[in-house]
């Protein structure tokens, strides 16, 4: 078996699944030949002699190098560290789950993952201090848009709410709180995430962490990490920082004399801009109102005026911007800026969408940077908080038949991080027994996949490359999600073997 970290100079027959099998006459499998990271050449197994380190691929799949183009890297990394909450059915499952839980080191009990929106009681101080007692206690929302504490941790953080909730920008403070954990921790933490990542075919992901990445994403590589390529964001807190830092999107980050393996693969990402809230804690900046509350149609953290300073800002200083847009108000602002200024990059979410907005993207060149597992997830909540608006709910194909370019990702620690997830509810919108969930915006496997990659399997492209043992193409819904990964290669070096 090949190890981790080895350099690879050919892929000797292996079936191409991905983008790339349009260029080649047949499905027979071919070799592939890598040198200084990159496809140097493919041909028919056989017809050239094979060089140097041989993965024998024995006939499986490949597919060009899966990315997750949303993902809050510190926090996905810390989640195994926190107690599960997703099955809780009630604020009161939710808070007799951490009486419990062992407080972490720092002396806090901290929980992730619970959905209130669909609990027939209320999150309230009452109930989680009954519980919790003394010990400070979080439980962060799935959708990471609010944070449940009791007294002892609101008193410890210097907040004060009449029901232990706080909400948005409140909320977000909690997390990058109880996410800044020392360096030597949080880099452990994402080498195991790296690698877990990798697993499933990872070989590039956007990092929309809150904190500063310029310095612990360099810090990291030069430790060994060599999981795969990272491009990561900064906040409108630290704009200013990063000017002055000299950042510009898509330039290379890594300090001098980095290890072999992790060369070339950090670099700047885009200013990320979070302009109203989510569907979970219902403060996504809709046109109609929330069921039963009337006064409520979400909001909108940041103005119009205030995000097209940003943009132009931003723009000028060579960053392209990432803006999170979850409500139909919020994608129309968010498209109304992107005219404004020309800036470009992409929305986050798109989860409600105006008719009138869907050609918008193409036009201006924006990118829909969805994540398909949400559709799936948040079906029942759509139902109902969302069954009076008139927007078009988590679309894909629309997007895609308007023209739209797509990127996929899973938010997570959201949604698992898996890839294959993503492209199973693409094509599927189902996870369970139930019928596809509005089956009009299934795309096919191959839109699904070319949602996933960046570049293709040809010469001249990185040699990104993920081995599949069974065909996508010809996967259910099912056999997509748990698509086993026998390989997957980095810039030609083997980052996971299964």
């Amino acid at each position: 078996m090949t190890e981790r970290g080895t350099a690879i100079d050919t892929i000797r027959a292996v079936r191409i699944a991905g983008p790339g099998r349009e260029f080649l006459i047949d499905d027979e499998p071919v070799d592939i030949f890598i040198a200084d990271g990159r496809i140097v050449d493919i041909a028919p197994t056989g017809a050239l002699p094979a060089q140097g380190e041989v993965i024998d691929a024995d006939g499986t799949w490949a597919v060009p190098g899966l990315w997750d183009n949303h993902v809050h890297t510190v926090q996905w990394a810390l989640t195994s560290e926190r107690a599960p909450l997703g099955q809780a059915d009630s604020a009161a499952a939710a808070a007799a789950a951490m009486s419990d839980v062992a407080a972490l080191p720092d002396g806090r009990r901290v929980g992730t993952g619970f959905r209130d929106a669909l609990w027939a009681d209320r999150p309230s101080l009452e109930v989680l201090d009954a519980a919790t007692g003394v010990v400070p206690t979080y439980l962060i929302n799935a959708d990471v848009h609010s944070v449940w504490l009791n007294t002892a941790a609101l008193a410890r953080e210097g907040f004060r709410t009449d029901d232990g909730v706080l909400r948005e920008t409140d909320a977000f403070e909690i997390s990058r709180r109880l996410n800044a954990v020392d360096a030597a921790h949080g880099d452990r933490a994402m080498m195991r995430a790296g690698e877990q990542a990798a697993a499933r075919g990872i070989t590039g992901l956007v990092d929309f962490d809150m904190a500063w990445s310029a310095e612990a994403w360099p810090r990291r590589v030069q430790a060994g990490f060599a999981s795969h390529r990272v491009e990561f964001a900064m906040y409108p807190f630290d704009l200013e920082r990063a000017i002055a830092a000299g950042l510009r999107t898509g330039e290379l980050r890594e300090e001098p004399d980095v290890p072999v393996a992790g060369r070339g693969l950090i670099h700047v990402g885009p200013l990320k801009v979070i302009t109203d809230g989510s569907l979970g804690t219902r403060t996504a900046a809709c046109s109609h109102a929330y069921p039963g509350d009337p006064g409520n149609f979400g909001v909108l953290t940041v103005p119009s005026d205030e995000l097209v300073a940003l943009l132009t800002r931003a723009t000028g200083s060579g960053l392209a911007v990432a803006v999170h847009a979850i409500g139909d108000r919020a994608i129309t602002s968010a498209l109304d800026a992107f005219t404004t200024t020309g800036a470009v990059g992409s929305i986050e979410h798109v989860q409600l969408v105006r008719h009138a907005d869907l050609a918008r993207f193409a036009r201006l060149g924006v990118f829909a940077s969805v994540q398909p597992q949400h559709a799936v997830d948040d079906r029942d909540l759509v139902d109902r908080h969302w069954a009076e608006q008139t927007a078009i709910g988590y679309p894909l194909a629309s997007l895609r038949d308007a023209g739209a370019h797509l990127r996929f990702g899973s938010d997570a620690p959201v949604s698992e991080l898996d890839p294959w997830h993503a492209i199973s509810a693409a094509v599927s919108r189902t996870d369970d027994e139930r019928e596809p969930w509005h089956p009009e915006e299934r795309i096919t496997v191959d839109q699904a996949i070319e949602a996933s990659v960046r570049s293709t399997l040809r010469p001249g492209e990185p040699a990104d490359i993920v081995l599949c043992a069974v065909d996508p193409r010809t996967a259910t819904g099912e056999g997509l999600r748990s698509m086993p990964v026998v390989a997957t290669v980095l810039a030609g070096h083997v980052t996971h073997t299964a």
